[in-house]
C-alpha cells in the first residue's frame, strides 16, 4: 500500500551478472597505482643501486674516499671483491669492507709499483 512503484519495479529486477569488464574497470585504479609506484620508487631505486656498485668496484689505489661513518682517506690497496686497506692519517691505516664507501671525493693517478725510483 505504501509502496512507490519504482521501488516495486527495482526489487524484482534481476541483477547484473559481474562480466570480465567490470573487473578490469575496478582492478585499473590498483594497477595504476603499481605503475605509477614502479616508475618513481623502484626504477630510481635500481639506478641509484646500479651507479653505486659502479663506484665500488672502480675503487682503485690512489682515490680519496669517504666512508660512511664520515672518515676520509686515501686508498693505499684495493684488491677486487676484498677489503679496502685506507690511510686516514699519516702512518695510520684501517681495513674498510668496500660496501662502507659512500663516496669517492678524487679519482687520483694510480701508482705504478714497477717503475724505477
Amino acid at each position: 500500500m505504501f509502496v512507490t512503484p519504482a521501488y516495486a519495479q527495482a526489487a524484482g529486477a534481476p541483477v547484473a551478472g559481474g562480466g570480465i569488464t567490470e573487473i578490469l574497470v575496478q582492478l585499473m585504479p590498483i594497477l595504476l597505482l603499481v605503475v605509477i609506484f614502479w616508475f618513481l620508487i623502484f626504477r630510481p631505486q635500481q639506478k641509484r643501486l646500479k651507479a653505486q656498485q659502479a663506484m665500488l668496484s672502480a675503487i682503485k689505489r690512489g682515490d680519496t674516499v669517504v666512508t660512511t661513518g664520515g672518515i676520509v682517506g686515501k686508498v693505499t690497496k684495493a684488491v677486487d671483491g676484498e677489503d679496502l686497506e685506507v690511510e686516514i692519517a699519516t702512518g695510520v691505516k684501517v681495513k674498510l669492507v668496500r660496501g662502507m664507501i659512500s663516496d669517492v671525493r678524487s679519482k687520483g693517478e694510480p701508482v705504478n709499483d714497477n717503475k724505477p725510483a
